[in-house]
């Protein structure tokens, strides 16, 4: 079957141009779906229906490519799903059949020519930043602390009369943001008796949640600290069962979230989704009560992380 696609900018333009040329290879006019978008980002519904009803042995016709995707990278990526479900692409004026070795040829250069782009756009990217350093700027999120906030929440940090939660709440920002600003590494004093052989092993700073991986230190420094956060879910496939999860600011849930800190120290998991919903009511679950004794915490009477338990 033979199914036609047009697509106009805005609906001051006329797609009849478009269709009758669809008509004249040989499309019938109700399998003719239109489009009146613009735009990389824009919703194109009718291109979405069309991609859903092909079945394998179809043929998708246009008049232009650019009447099709939104980029190239989009193009090519369409292309390629195309051929795997078995569905030829024709395009009429630029004289491009998939299901002729000509035509093949033609669509892969643009597999080339998207390879380029997205070369070109990291080479760009990569001299943008070097050159912002150059002038003294700094990628990456604008911190949510001052320096003075920053200096503060150390001093209160390493006195040990606050928790992080507490200082958290001082500052007015999630326990994460003070997680990224603050050092804890203890001071040894003792001498170094043993020489470090072998160079450290450079660890992924992938999400291990959603793979989002950091482009700057910055970047990197504070999805060190969201990554330190744990999250407890209710198990996919268990019932009555918890799974633990770390999330960066990609895949971090939104509310409801409850905070489980321990009472000395402040740190702790957060609970996310109905088992956020059910501690905010009151209810500790059976299933989050089961990992916090198998993980080494205290819950009765008070709530103690392994450290202090």
């Amino acid at each position: 079957m033979l199914i036609g696609y047009a697509r106009v900018p805005s609906a001051v333009e006329n797609s009849d141009d478009q269709i009758a040329a669809l008509c004249g290879a040989g499309v019938a006019a109700e399998n003719i779906h239109v489009d009146q978008a613009g735009g990389a980002k824009a919703s194109r519904p009718q291109l979405d229906r069309v991609l859903q009803e092909l079945r394998k042995g179809d043929v998708l016709v246009v008049t232009r490519l650019e009447r099709l995707g939104r980029s190239m990278l989009h193009l090519v990526t369409l292309g390629a799903d195309l051929r795997e479900r078995g569905i030829g692409l024709k395009v009429l004026e630029q004289g491009i059949d998939t299901e002729t070795d000509k035509g093949q040829a033609m669509f892969g250069m643009f597999s080339i020519l998207a390879d380029y782009q997205r070369e070109l756009a990291v080479a760009n990217t990569r001299d943008g930043l070097a050159a912002a350093r150059a002038r003294g700027r700094k990628g990456g999120r604008p911190s949510k602390l001052s320096a003075d906030q920053i200096e503060l929440a150390q001093r209160l940090y390493d006195a040990g009369d606050h928790t992080v939660s507490q200082i958290a709440g001082m500052l007015n920002v999630p326990r994460t943001t003070v997680y990224g600003h603050l050092n804890k590494r203890s001071v040894d004093t003792a001498p170094v008796t043993r020489e470090i052989t072998t160079p450290p092993v450079r660890t992924s700073r992938a999400c291990p949640t959603c793979g989002y991986e950091p482009t700057t230190r910055a970047e990197a420094a504070h999805q060190r600290a969201d990554l330190a956060v744990m999250w407890l879910h209710p198990h996919p496939d268990r019932r009555g069962a918890v799974i633990s999860r770390h999330h960066c600011r990609h895949c971090e849930p939104g509310k409801p979230a409850f905070d489980i800190a321990c009472r000395i120290c402040g740190d702790g998991p957060i609970l996310a989704g109905v088992l956020a919903e059910k501690a905010e009511a009151g209810d500790l679950t059976r299933a989050v009560q089961r990992w916090l004794t198998t993980a080494g915490w205290a819950t009765t009477p008070d709530l103690l992380c392994p450290d202090h338990a």
